[in-house]
């Protein structure tokens, strides 16, 4: 059976066109038993009960073909310009020769491992190399990079690691640290660390074999005991990140409360900041010299490399105009119209239909590949609202029905993509202000918009919550997200929503406190509904209300601590409407422009706050249109 079905693999039948080909095997001449369980009796001791439907239920044995974008026809066919498979075929080629031994002595300099028998009754976790090509913005080889990592899957939990939790900065603290950069005039730098993981120190027992190709002649079954956490380790995040936290007090720095990866200074008047996401660091402040001195430091301790001023980061662009700072993800937007083949389509106005509502059975369901491809497709959505909350609201939505998708949620998601191929070059504004980055105190206003659809999903009947919060006049932070329980008034939706903004208006409060910011006046929060205002501010009790949870009446506690005020706006001002339903076009372009979102060259112009008059005049027509326009 074996022999037939190595002769059956061998006989391959190729089908593709000028720059795509695939390779498939014969799969009635495959034996399942070979394929799907190569150890006798293992189907038996192992049942898979679960759900989800993966490639060994649907009988799939072919090895996965991963595609690249670049076409075959237009790039070398040379072994320096392929990633190889094996460093059997990567020591064939001396540009992944030489990476590999750049990347040998880079561990060997770090101390990373001694070489020692294995002690009886020890796991030993193997390890790989990878290759990957470095290719600059016009696809071009910058370089080429080899890395040896270990096979984490391999490790016993309890054995060769225990925690394995590391703490990233959050989104909202890295766009609350450009508000404030923008706004005070302070200039942002950026560091990464080589080989960072490699300066985490193990606590644990871990053994790894030898690398291949570069066995040792004269030990050839001895094993490499770690002492850094190697690439690949499932502590490896941890052991990196305790060990960059722990030398940070040495140098002045202390960690925030409400965000552990942002990093505060003091020194007198003068401040410097550090976000910490993994390797990539961001560095700011008011005082260039101590900013100076913190990069010498850290330079002295860790291998780093200095990237000057912030460009670049986690996907994120920042352009410096006169006027302040202008955040897009333009290049990540134009890969992700590219992946999905729409280059050449027709873009919306609006990334979903007004009143969208879609159904959990509407639709053909999708096919296998085609069902992976809507899953990618929404990630990669819900990574670009970093930038675009224009369209929180419609990635929540196709969010909700990843596990059975259908035509329907496929084309709904193709709309948010054409919608953000007509809008590509749109960014956050964060505009330069008045604030003076020497005082002693520096102070902000913070205002904060909430609002509910009640009862706005048709398949459960629960209602949708969303909010933002404006640091300046700019937006960073913001939701849209279905709530927990079903509502049984708009009143109770409000009231929820107001819960779930009051709490975020907390934490920000405590992020600001802990990098020494005071606040201007006492953070307002705007409701367009009436009643749930009543409800937060006196202590009535409602028989539509009785069984609210008593977490929701946090909103109360604090207006009557006056840490909170609230404050009525109509629905046609209300700017959190964008992240609870769709909209017609101009109701939605003047939210927009109320939120901060405007194309680069409008940035480049000088930015200023939405007109009122154009916005009553664009706000006057949306009834002749069809559009709902909520009063009072």
């Amino acid at each position: 059976m074996i022999g037939q079905t190595l002769s059956s693999a061998r006989n391959l039948l190729c089908c593709g066109t000028q720059n795509c080909f695939r390779f498939v095997a014969p799969v009635s001449q495959v034996s399942e038993a070979n394929i799907l369980y190569p150890v006798e009796g293992l189907a038996n001791s192992v049942v898979n009960d679960h759900s989800m439907l993966t490639r060994a239920k649907r009988g799939i044995c072919q090895k996965k073909c991963f595609l690249s974008f670049v076409s075959t026809s237009s790039a070398q066919l040379d072994g320096s310009s392929i990633e190889p498979y094996n460093y059997k075929a990567a020591l064939k080629v001396p540009e992944w020769k030489l990476a590999m031994q750049e990347e040998y002595d880079a561990l060997m300099h770090q101390h990373t491992w001694s070489l020692v028998p294995l002690p009886p009754n020890k796991n030993l976790v193997s390890c790989k190399w990878i290759f990957k090509i470095k290719r600059n913005a016009d696809g071009s080889v910058a370089r080429h990079k080899a890395r040896l990592v270990a096979r984490g899957f391999s490790q016993e939990y309890g054995v060769d690691y225990d925690e394995t939790f590391s703490p990233v900065v959050r989104h909202t603290t890295v766009r609350m640290m450009l508000c404030l950069a923008a706004s005070s005039g302070w200039s942002l730098y950026q560091m990464d660390v080589k080989n960072a993981f490699l300066h985490g120190i193990l606590n644990e027992e871990v053994y790894m074999s030898q690398p291949s190709g570069f066995e040792d002649s004269q030990n050839p079954s001895y094993v490499c005991k770690l002492h850094k956490s190697l690439y690949g380790l499932k502590q490896a995040p941890r052991a990196w990140n305790d060990r960059f936290t722990a030398f940070l007090p040495s140098i002045g720095f202390q960690a925030s409360h409400a965000d552990p990866s942002l990093f505060v200074k003091n020194s007198g008047t003068s401040r410097v900041f550090l976000l910490l996401y993994v390797d990539d660091i961001i560095i700011t402040g008011n005082c260039e010299f101590l900013i100076t001195e913190v990069k010498a430091a850290l330079q002295t301790e860790f291998d780093m490399k200095d990237l000057g001023q912030l460009h670049y980061f986690l996907g994120l662009e920042i352009k410096y105009l006169q006027h302040g700072l202008f955040v897009s993800q333009h290049k990540y937007a134009k890969d992700l119209v590219h992946k999905a083949g729409l280059d050449a389509c027709n873009t919306h106005l609006t990334p979903c239909q007004s009143g969208l509502k879609l159904y959990t059975e509407g639709g053909d369901p999708l096919s296998a590949s085609d069902a992976i491809q809507f899953r990618s497709l929404v990630g990669c959505l819900q990574y670009l609202t970093f930038t675009r909350p224009d369209i929180a609201f419609s990635v929540n939505t196709v969010c909700q029905f990843l596990h059975n998708p259908t035509t329907h949620h496929y084309n709904a998601a193709k709309r948010i993509l054409r919608y953000v191929k007509g809008t590509i070059d749109s960014g956050i504004m964060f505009p330069r202000g008045d604030m003076c980055g020497t005082h002693d105190q520096l102070r902000v206003h913070i205002s904060a918009f909430c609002d509910a659809d009640w009862a706005g999903d048709p398949n459960d009947r629960k209602s949708t919550t969303g909010f933002v919060i404006m640091l300046n006049g700019s937006p960073i932070s913001w939701c849209s997200k279905k709530q927990n329980a079903v509502s049984r008034s708009s009143t109770e939706a409000e009231y929820r929503s107001m819960a779930d903004t009051t709490s975020e208006l907390q934490w920000l409060m405590h992020l600001l406190a802990d990098l020494r910011i005071e606040l201007a006046t006492t953070p307002v929060l705007h409701c367009d509904n009436i009643s749930a205002i009543a409800l937060a501010t006196n202590p009535v009790h409602h028989s539509k209300l009785k069984h609210i949870e008593v977490d929701v009446h946090f909103t109360r506690n604090q207006v009557k601590a006056g840490t909170i005020r609230l404050q009525f706006v109509s629905s046609r001002e209300q700017i959190a409407d964008i992240f609870t339903k769709g909209l017609c076009s101009p109701q939605h372009s003047y939210l927009c422009h109320s939120l901060m979102i405007v194309p680069l060259h409008q940035a480049e112009e000088g930015c200023q706050q939405y007109d009122v008059r154009s916005a009553q005049g664009s706000t006057q027509g949306l009834s002749s249109q069809g559009c709902r326009v909520q009063e009072a």
